[in-house]
C-alpha cells in the first residue's frame, strides 16, 4: 500500500486545503494516510515549519506550500501496480 505522509501544524490553511485534496484522491487511489501535526517540542519541527503542509509519498519529500491535485494523481498513479 502507498503511505502518504502530511506533516502540518494547527491552524494552517494550506495545510486545511491540502489535507482536502489528499482525502478527495484517496477516494479514487487507495493510500494510507497519516497526518502528522508538529509543534515546537516535536523533532521535526525545525524541518518543516515554514514549509508545511509537508507531502511525503513512500518517505519521499514531494510537495511543500502547496499540493497540486493534478501531479499528486500522476505520481500515484505511477505507483500503482
Amino acid at each position: 500500500m502507498i503511505l502518504v505522509e502530511l506533516f502540518s501544524k494547527e491552524d494552517c490553511h494550506l495545510c486545511q486545503e491540502a489535507l482536502a485534496v489528499l482525502r478527495k484522491v484517496q477516494r479514487e487511489i487507495p493510500f494510507s494516510l497519516v497526518e502528522r501535526r508538529i509543534n515546537p517540542e516535536d523533532p521535526s519541527y525545525a524541518r518543516f515549519k515554514e514549509k508545511v503542509p509537508v507531502v511525503f509519498i513512500n518517505h519521499e519529500e514531494v510537495f511543500h506550500f502547496r499540493l497540486d491535485e493534478r501531479r499528486l494523481r500522476g505520481r500515484l498513479r505511477a505507483l500503482v501496480p
